[in-house]
């Protein structure tokens, strides 16, 4: 039976967090380990996850806000290094259904050589959840989700199995990303060298705010800073593509310009900056990919 260990990156949730760790506690496979990843939490999560679960899980605060970025290429450094076969990847807010393992292992097993799985992600009311739908290419997301397993190349870190074995030849997750992007930024790496799949029957719940995803159109002036990152990264991913992958950055550059300009309710000028400043700095972002030694 190979040994799974469950990545949690977390930040200042800690009741998701407990309902997270309880939902793992509860998978049908159980040769699994459940490594905590705490960015520097404020809220009382490190109490929380020892004096509720104690050693059933393992605690690591990174001493710092790392972003979810640096927190999962902490988390994945960490577990890689522990010998484990296989690394399962997810926010502080999945909540993964009692064989959502258990399901993906035989994936796992049936698919035998493959860069990564991603499970079905539903959002709390059990439609789909908008953010953690797959691409199936640059330009085309996943729309069927039923049935047996289907190739796509990009995924994100709501429940995503990784082997260590593949981690050890591609590298880590880019800490410099921060926020956003450094789960498609690391699928796509991944699966430019392997197939991988969508795996229909593992099921995750995204306990997300909305579903609505995010959009620079009409969110809050509170949360701007998160879309400089966001447009930044975006580009580091599609200009390794090539020519089809500028051809998606501008026309995707176009298109949030032009949304902004007539759909925006305000600050409109501080929204096209940033769509624009950020995705120029993107073409000169040059982060380094670490590896595990």
């Amino acid at each position: 039976m190979k040994k799974v260990a469950a990545v949690v990156v977390t930040y200042n949730r800690k009741e998701l967090l407990k309902e997270c760790i309880t939902a793992l506690l509860a998978q049908t496979y159980t040769n699994l380990d459940i490594l905590i990843i705490d960015n520097a939490s404020t809220d009382g999560t490190k109490r929380l996850v020892t004096d509720t679960f104690g050693t059933e899980v393992r605690y690591v605060n990174t001493g710092a806000n790392l972003g979810g970025a640096g927190g999962f290429q902490f988390g994945v450094k960490k577990a890689t290094k522990l010998d484990y076969d296989y690394l399962w990847l997810m926010d502080d807010d999945s909540i993964p259904t009692p064989a959502a393992l258990e399901e993906l292992m035989k994936a796992a097993k049936k698919l035998g050589k493959f860069g990564f799985l991603s499970s079905k992600v539903l959002w709390k009311d059990q439609s789909i959840c908008k953010m953690n739908i797959p691409k199936v290419s640059l330009n085309r997301k996943l729309s069927n989700f039923s049935g047996h397993p289907k190739q796509i190349i990009m995924g994100t870190f709501v429940s995503f199995l990784v082997p260590a074995k593949v981690v050890k030849e591609v590298g880590l997750p880019i800490k410099e990303f921060f926020i956003w992007a450094d789960d498609i930024e690391y699928s796509r790496r991944i699966s430019r060298k392997y197939p991988s799949y969508f795996v229909p029957a593992s099921i995750i719940i995204h306990k997300c705010k909305s579903n609505n995803g995010s959009n620079i159109v009409d969110d809050t002036p509170q949360r701007f800073n998160r879309y400089k990152y966001a447009y930044r990264n975006e580009v580091y991913v599609y200009r390794r593509e090539g020519i089809p992958g500028w051809v998606h950055l501008l026309l995707k550059t176009m298109l949030h310009t032009v949304k902004v300009i007539c759909k925006s309710p305000s600050y409109k000028g501080q929204r096209l900056s940033i769509v624009w400043k950020s995705t120029l700095s993107g073409i000169k972002f040059n982060p380094p990919i670490e590896f595990v030694n």
